[in-house]
């Protein structure tokens, strides 16, 4: 049986892992790496770049260097959000057809879930090359408080990449189920998951079973932002640099592109810096240029100045942890342990934020960068039988619902409900002889329907004319184990019933995923393809320099007829190495290299028939 690949697919960056002889592993990447940048690029050459490579090239190619497609995936391009970062991403968003986000990569537009599989088809491929062997199934984690498009959309962006995805697990009760591991009794924990984009906090109350066959992770409480990560507090320190330039030199870096650029990597660096540093130097020579000459960059930060400039967003994250704490009836001292998850969790502004709340440490011990893989990988051992089994009971992080008359949001599922789950309710027409029902799906608490997220409409007709409020409309509401919700309507008489598989404002349909999934092979093949042609040209070179160089130390050895065969297949390798021509470049890479093989082998002939000098000399 193949394993499972445990992915966390994060905003800024992903991880790997895999469960090896009953211990979870992460994955290095091809490149050595334990996490691989969530970036694509695309050359000038056309040459699609994922991860590290990606992001080396994102100063000199910023157009068509995407990156935090976390942030987009599954929303719609009218959101807040959305055209809040139109305005500061250096790529092209357009709306879609369906209402969704498309990005432009080179001459084409794509939707974020094709994004996310470009990201999701490097990561399978780097873990099958490490593991050597296919790998077809994974367990892909997503932030609690995405919701249900989002959810979808980062399923399909799986299903793009090849993989027959097990679960959507989240981030939050991946890391506890990491955490649950070394734990020996029941208690609740809170998570504090502060990742790129989205921030998160989950309460969770892990039971371990007295008979040790079954332990238990219960979702008690949800709550975060979507739109919260460390983006934006490289978004402030950018702010603050751009702010700082323009005071001293009267020149606004925000409106060249390249410049800022260079001024957002510096930003991420500073950040890093500070959580180490108390004070940071930001360096950035030949920044820009007017009538008098270039101009260069140079600013120092202090800890205390980043901790000013972000303090905002940490009472912020504080409020909701508050509120998640509240709406699932407890108090910060019923909490035993606070977990922290996420690269920006190392800020000890953050941990202090944390600490000063609870009254406690939060525990600090896994890598807050890989936690959420090494869960991901335990779940998926879970579901192919290699590790004990746990119950993962997750919640909704909203509330879902149906528009009534007079415009109001009527709750089915309140939030924190734990799921999968069924649960149905009766309704019946506002007018008389009412032969059509609209069912308007909501996602959210406010009161008025206007005022919450529509998740889809459909239209249930055929119901049997009668007076107002005579037939009954069963209403249904069933979320499935990835978080994943169907709605279906029946009329009671007639027995006909109408449903919905929600896809959000963005549904993917499957001839498209299809379309995708084959987009995303052929793109494999193209990958294979250029690195195969790549290798064959280093080989080329290296033997045209061995050769060289054999030749010239082997002078006056070679019989003048072999060094001339040799010299012309060297010219005739030069002139080729190059071209589109793999084939030749294969065929005559051979020739050169069996000619200087029988050279080679005639100079071992000869040195081995010289007779060995004695040195008669002692040596000391």
């Amino acid at each position: 049986m193949s394993k499972i690949l445990g992915i966390d697919l994060g905003t800024t960056f992903s991880a790997t892992a895999i469960m090896e002889s009953g211990e979870p592993k992460i994955i290095e990447n091809k490149e050595g790496n334990r996490t691989t940048p969530s970036i694509i690029a695309l050359t000038k050459n056309n040459e699609r770049l994922v991860g590290v490579t990606a992001k080396r090239q994102q100063i000199t190619n910023p157009k068509n260097t995407i990156f935090s497609i976390k942030r987009l995936i599954g929303r719609r391009f009218s959101d807040p959000e959305v055209q809040k970062d139109k305005k500061l991403l250096p790529y092209e968003l357009k709306e879609s057809n369906d209402g969704g986000v498309e990005v432009k990569l080179g001459e084409k537009w794509h939707k974020p879930a094709e994004i996310s599989a470009m990201i999701l088809q490097k990561l399978k491929q780097d873990a099958e090359e490490k593991l050597g062997e296919k790998i077809t199934e994974a367990v892909i984690t997503c932030p609690a408080y995405f919701d249900d498009s989002q959810r979808k959309a980062t399923k399909i962006a799986g299903e793009i990449a090849g993989f027959n995805v097990k679960m959507i697990l989240n981030e939050p009760t991946a890391a506890a189920l990491a955490y649950g591991m070394t734990k020996k009794k029941g208690q609740q924990i809170l998570v504090y998951d502060f990742g790129g984009g989205t921030f998160d906090v989950s309460i969770l109350d892990i039971t371990k079973s007295s008979d040790q066959d079954q332990d238990t992770v219960r979702v008690i409480g949800v709550g975060g932002d979507t739109h919260l990560g460390g983006d934006d507090f490289d978004q402030r320190v950018m702010n603050w640099i751009i702010d700082s330039f323009k005071k001293d030199q009267g020149i606004d870096l925000s409106k060249d592109q390249l410049s800022l650029q260079r001024v957002k990597e510096a930003a991420e660096k500073t950040k890093i810096e500070l959580s180490t540093l108390m004070e940071t130097e930001i360096n950035l020579p030949f920044i820009t240029s007017d009538a008098s000459g270039p101009k260069h960059l140079y600013l120092k930060m202090t800890r205390a100045q980043l901790e000013n400039l972000v303090k905002d967003y940490l009472d912020k994250s504080i409020q909701l942890v508050d509120q998640t704490l509240k709406d699932a009836k407890l108090t910060a001292k019923e909490i035993e342990e606070i977990v922290l998850v996420g690269g920006q969790t190392r800020m000890p502004a953050m941990q202090e934020a944390v600490k000063k709340y609870f009254g406690k440490e939060p525990n600090k011990s896994s890598n807050p960068d890989e936690v959420v893989a090494i869960g991901a990988a335990i779940q998926g051992a879970i579901m192919g039988g290699e590790a004990k089994e746990v119950l993962l009971l997750d919640a909704t992080p909203l509330s879902l619902g149906i528009e009534t008359l007079g415009n109001v949001n009527t709750i089915l599922i309140p939030k924190n409900t734990i799921y999968p789950i069924q649960k149905s309710q009766i309704f019946s027409t506002a007018a008389d002889n009412q032969t059509s029902v609209e069912i308007h799906v909501l996602q959210g608490e406010r009161p008025m329907a206007p005022d919450n997220k529509t998740l889809g409409r459909f239209i249930l007709d055929g119901i049997p004319p009668a007076q107002r409020g005579i037939p009954q409309v069963e209403v249904s509401f069933d979320i499935d184990s990835n978080g994943i919700i169907n709605v279906s309507a029946k009329d009671k008489a007639s027995n006909k019933t109408q449903s919905i598989r929600i896809e959000g404002s963005i549904g993917i349909s499957k001839e498209e995923i299809e379309k995708m999934k084959k987009e995303a092979e052929l793109y494999i093949e193209e990958d294979n393809k250029k690195k195969e042609a790549i290798e064959i040209r280093n080989l080329a070179e290296n033997l045209i320099y061995t050769c060289e160089k054999t030749l010239k130390e082997a002078s006056g050895k070679v019989a003048s007829d072999q060094k001339k065969d040799v010299e012309e297949k060297i010219e005739a390798l030069k002139k080729i190495k190059d071209s589109d021509n793999i084939e030749e470049i294969k065929s005559k890479t051979q020739d050169l290299s069996q000619a200087i093989q029988k050279i080679s082998a005639d100079l071992y002939k000869t040195q081995q028939e010289q007779p060995e000098k004695k040195d008669n000399n002692h040596k000391i």
